[in-house]
């Protein structure tokens, strides 16, 4: 049995035992904030609990590294969403101590797509087009200023409401410890 049947198993399970009902809440977040964070694994259970959120507390958004990297793309347009439409009045930056983004190796990213079967023919398209696969794909040396960069791009968003709070901190995934980097 796959990964996924066994979660569609399990769902099938988790529907019919009426388990979702402990999670029942509405699409705006109740401590009206919204989070940029990390997809890491260990933090999906740790940092709500780390933070003392309950379902249907917070807006989260996850991507490699809690990077900001484009001013009007996804990330970016998902928080003010949440400003504008779904009741968030704070955002919260977190990256975490031991992020694999911190050691990223775009030319070693690269080498494993060509092992993978993305062809040549289609990296030089792209190199050819204007897209830098190794600036795309880097990642940062220092989180305290990869979290700090994501906020001042939040902070000085031109769409950002006026007067709202930005902070950014930094997880440890051992432990849940928060540390200030912008407050």
């Amino acid at each position: 049995m796959s990964v996924v049947q066994e979660m569609l198993a399990f769902n099938e399970r988790f529907v019919a035992e009426k388990q979702y009902e402990q999670f029942v809440s509405d699409k705006f977040p109740d401590k009206k904030v919204v989070i940029l964070t990390c997809m890491d694994a260990r933090l999906t259970e740790l940092l709500p609990h780390a933070l003392g959120l309950k379902n249907g507390d917070a807006k989260i958004i996850k991507n490699a590294g809690a990077i900001l990297s484009h001013p009007f793309g996804s990330v970016m347009r998902s928080i003010l969403v949440a400003l504008y439409a779904l009741g968030a009045e704070e955002v919260v930056v977190i990256g975490h101590h031991d992020c694999g983004m911190s050691t990223i190796d775009p030319n070693h990213m690269i080498s494993e797509m060509k092992d993978r079967g993305i062809d040549q023919q289609i990296l030089h398209t792209l190199e050819v087009s204007g897209v830098d696969l190794n600036q795309w794909l880097r990642g940062f040396t220092s989180v305290q200023e990869s979290v700090a960069h994501s906020v001042s791009l939040v902070k000085n968003h031109p769409l950002l409401p006026p007067g709202t709070n930005v902070h950014g901190l930094v997880i440890d995934p051992g432990t849940g410890k928060l540390d200030v980097v912008d407050c």
